[in-house]
């Protein structure tokens, strides 16, 4: 009995004492009103934030922090995410996708400072997406998953069929915009699908956009390899963003005709970029900011359910998948990418060293531009009234973002003591 007792203060004592901590949300504690500090990353300047019933109150401009322990340590907007396959070995097209695998993707972000994130559906069977939107439209009513997932991605399977252009989506799935099937998948998400990627060549793709604009869903082009022509036509229907571009593409396209220049060209077209390094070489990432600029670009990380796991030959997409030790994931049958390994802090530091652009802005890429494009309008910038979502963190010389809190709705749901 004595020993029973012993092990169970034993391991009270390393769950209270666990650095990683989420026991607020957890406990649906919520800060009635409180004040942090920090220095704001748009100005490198220590400001105080005063949080109430978990909005941003009032922010105020101090000379210096009154904590000596935060001296070094930026605020910043919670990052968001709006293209996540999958993550420490779990996917949303998983077979036995269910309510603790989400919870633990959403710790996960919470540490790495991501407070917003949206489920990506990849290309598969009917029936699967079907069964998955439905535990989805469930599993979003959580206490946990309900602080950060505003809704989901269909990424596929109404995009092409062509070698290159569909990536690692197994073509079997692949099929025509299908608005019947689609309005099925959207009412057993309970109508919480807010993004469908598309490609605008397929037959009945550009009805299917507009109707999806007239539902208020964000429609994105990706995986195709649509003209000039159709990509204007697609634009004018509601189109606004262009997945992950430079990806979803063929090794090999024309050096005039291809769908990258007129996606760049269209100022109607905002470009979300994943960039980790190997999707797209520097040079891409410099032109397509040049292009887009800060205000329409944005940083998704495409993470599959392999990133977290060690380098190896695994199974996925129904192919086999290698994940190297720098971190890359390919599909060898194809010779393409099969998603990513890395998270979008990752795309914040990359983009400061690719493009010399501020930390303001790589965060706006991570932060106020995917709320905007998803109408978050309650998120992703600091200002009096928005939600008291907030990552803090210690910018190492290498750019990449140390965290050390994370709050969610003004909770502490991430501290490193």
């Amino acid at each position: 009995m004595n020993n029973t007792i012993s092990i169970f203060a034993f391991l009270c004592l390393f769950l209270c004492t666990n650095l990683h901590t989420q026991s607020n949300a957890d406990n649906k504690m919520k800060v009635k009103k409180m004040v942090i500090e920090g220095l704001f990353y748009t100005d490198h300047q220590p400001i105080s934030i005063e949080i109430e019933d978990g909005k941003i109150l009032r922010i105020s401009r101090i000379e210096k922090l009154s904590d000596p322990e935060m001296e070094g340590i930026y605020i910043a907007p919670g990052l968001i995410d709006h293209q996540v396959n999958g993550y420490l070995s779990h996917a949303f097209v998983g077979e036995e996708l269910n309510l603790e695998q989400v919870q633990k993707i959403t710790k996960a972000f919470w540490a790495r400072g991501i407070t917003t994130y949206v489920p990506t559906l990849t290309s598969h069977r009917s029936d699967l997406l079907l069964k998955n939107f439905g535990k989805l439209s469930k599993i979003i009513q959580d206490e946990i998953v309900s602080l950060s997932v505003p809704g989901f991605h269909l990424e596929g399977p109404y995009i092409s069929p062509i070698d290159g252009f569909r990536g690692a989506h197994n073509k079997a799935y692949i099929r025509e915009p299908n608005w019947e099937e689609f309005s099925q998948f959207y009412e057993a998400s309970g109508r919480n699908i807010i993004e469908v990627t598309i490609a605008p060549e397929l037959e009945g793709a550009i009805d299917f956009i507009a109707k999806c604009r007239q539902l208020g869903i964000v429609v994105a082009l990706g995986h195709h390899n649509g003209t000039t022509a159709i990509i204007q036509e697609a634009v004018d229907a509601g189109a606004s963003v262009s997945t992950h571009l430079g990806n979803g593409c063929a090794n090999t396209i024309h050096r005039h005709d291809n769908p990258i220049w007129p996606q760049l060209a269209e100022d109607r077209l905002t470009a979300s970029i994943i960039a980790d390094g190997f999707h797209l070489r520097p040079e891409e990432v410099q032109t397509f900011y040049k292009v887009k600029g800060p205000e329409r670009t944005i940083l998704v990380s495409d993470v599959i359910r392999l990133a977290g796991l060690p380098p190896g030959t695994y199974e996925d997409f129904d192919q086999e998948v290698v994940v190297t030790p720098e971190g890359k994931v390919m599909m060898p049958a194809q010779n393409v990418l099969a998603g990513a390994s890395f998270l979008i802090t990752e795309g914040i530091k990359n983009m400061m060293a690719f493009t010399q652009c501020s930390l303001a802005d790589a965060v706006h890429m991570a932060s106020r531009n995917p709320a905007r494009l998803l109408g978050l309008h309650d998120r992703g910038e600091i200002s009096p009234g928005k939600r008291a979502d907030f990552v803090l963190f210690k910018l190492n010389k290498d750019g990449s973002m140390d965290i050390r809190k994370t709050m969610v709705n003004g909770v502490t749901v991430f501290e490193v003591e």
